[in-house]
């Protein structure tokens, strides 16, 4: 295996030619980037730490990224490469970016299999300990053997899924990309103005400020947290790509700072707003609460209008995350390889496996908290604060300050505990509940 070029366009060669894109666009872009599935599983990160600490958390967590994305721009700037994983080649031979390949396309595998785990809740509901939320087709039709996880997903998979993948040439989702955004936005909207409904009205439920430590809740346990925060900021594997479209390279870190504000923003009010919402009974997908039954007093039809907004903005962000996972598959096993786009066949087994795989894996783990968890202790940890503090301490362009390896030491650190305790509690976790 053989990492790939050192400079990858993410789009077509017409647009590599003009970097015409404003600061404005790129601020978009990595929020986009940011904001994907992880926004479903912020307000249950509030219930298992409390608002407090998760706050806390959230504003440590986007300051961390920033410090990792300036270490990464900055020895980008310095060496010759363009590319996260031509960085980390120039730093650790073949094998650093080798390794950030695979913790790429982990991190987009993890994040394909969310989204499908999401769409079936919003379609088929789930089952969170005693409580039963029903999805919007049983809702609509009853429970049926057609509206089954199984099928639902399976459903969307091979009849709304399948044709965007097929798609060979990235500016050919434009338009789905346009789409996907303004219901994304719709979700957003809604849920806000629900949270604020039920403040209104005083129908929120009991919260906590601060995590509530028993018998059966020990202080390690809250590490299972961390992940999914690591992984609901990590963006990394696109900072390149968006930097490479800018007019002037140098106002990134800006673009970069100005999008974690809003994220985090954005982050703790529907963090605080669903808690509220949902109390106690929150689930780790936050769409599964917005049924019929949540106690919300805006009625079914706005309830499905979220539920369905978000489910069909991922539907619509699949292909782009398939996009360059499928080109990272294939730069990976198949370097001295034709172009994919020139090998119909083998274009076509990488789809079709992907989706496969993608299917069984969503069926397999019905749960985003527990994925959230692995990719954020391995693969995303990796990506967003490991492989940049490494570049730093290994400093082959001689740039780094005391501060800079002082800085890159803390960061690197703080992953690797975190990420052991909170692999170790789920290994323990789950060896008590078999």
């Amino acid at each position: 295996m053989s990492p790939a070029p050192e400079q990858v366009p993410l789009l077509p060669e017409k647009s590599q030619a003009t970097k015409t894109a404003s600061v404005f666009g790129a601020v978009f872009n990595v929020s986009t980037s940011i904001i994907g599935a992880g926004i479903m599983s912020i307000p249950f990160t509030l219930k298992v730490l409390g608002i407090i600490p998760a706050v806390v958390l959230i504003v440590l967590v986007a300051f961390m990224t920033d410090l990792s994305v300036e270490l990464l721009l900055r020895f980008t700037h310095s060496g010759q490469s363009m590319t996260y994983a031509g960085v980390m080649k120039e730093s650790f031979g073949p094998i650093g970016s080798v390794a950030t390949q695979v913790c790429v396309m982990i991190t987009n595998l993890g994040g394909l299999i969310m989204y499908l785990i999401i769409i079936g809740d919003v379609f088929s509901g789930n089952k969170g300990g005693e409580e039963v939320h029903l999805g919007v087709l049983q809702q609509w039709f009853g429970i049926q053997w057609w509206n089954s996880r199984e099928f639902s997903i399976l459903f969307t998979v091979v009849f709304l899924l399948l044709p965007l993948v097929l798609f060979q040439r990235v500016d050919s989702l434009r338009f789905s990309s346009f789409v996907s955004v303004v219901l994304a936005v719709v979700f957003v909207a809604i849920s806000s103005v629900l949270a604020i409904m039920a403040i209104v009205q005083g129908t929120t439920k009991s919260t906590r400020l601060v995590p509530e430590l028993d018998d059966q809740t020990s202080f390690f346990e809250l590490f299972t947290a961390v992940p999914v925060l690591v992984t609901a900021f990590t963006f990394h594997f696109n900072v390149h790509p968006i930097r490479f479209e800018l007019r002037n390279s140098k106002d990134m870190m800006l673009a970069v700072r100005v999008a974690l504000l809003l994220c985090a923003i954005i982050y703790v009010a529907i963090g605080i707003f669903g808690y509220l919402l949902f109390g106690d009974s929150l689930m780790s997908d936050i769409l599964t609460n917005f049924d019929r039954t949540s106690g919300s007093s805006i009625g079914a039809l706005l309830n499905d209008t979220v539920r369905l907004s978000y489910a069909f903005h991922l539907m619509l962000v699949y292909p782009l995350l398939n996009f360059s996972l499928r080109f990272n598959i294939n730069e990976l096993l198949f370097p001295n390889k034709p172009p994919l786009a020139s090998d119909t066949t083998r274009f076509l087994a990488i789809t079709m496996a992907l989706l496969a795989f993608t299917y069984l894996a969503a069926i397999a783990f019905p749960n985003i908290w527990s994925i959230f968890q692995f990719m954020g202790s391995t693969s995303t940890a990796c990506l967003a604060f490991i492989f940049p503090g490494a570049i730093a301490l290994r400093d082959v362009n001689g740039i780094s300050t005391k501060k800079d390896k002082v800085v890159a030491a803390v960061m690197v650190t703080l992953a690797a505990v975190s990420s052991i305790i909170a692999i170790a509690i789920n290994i323990n976790t789950t060896f008590e509940n078999k």
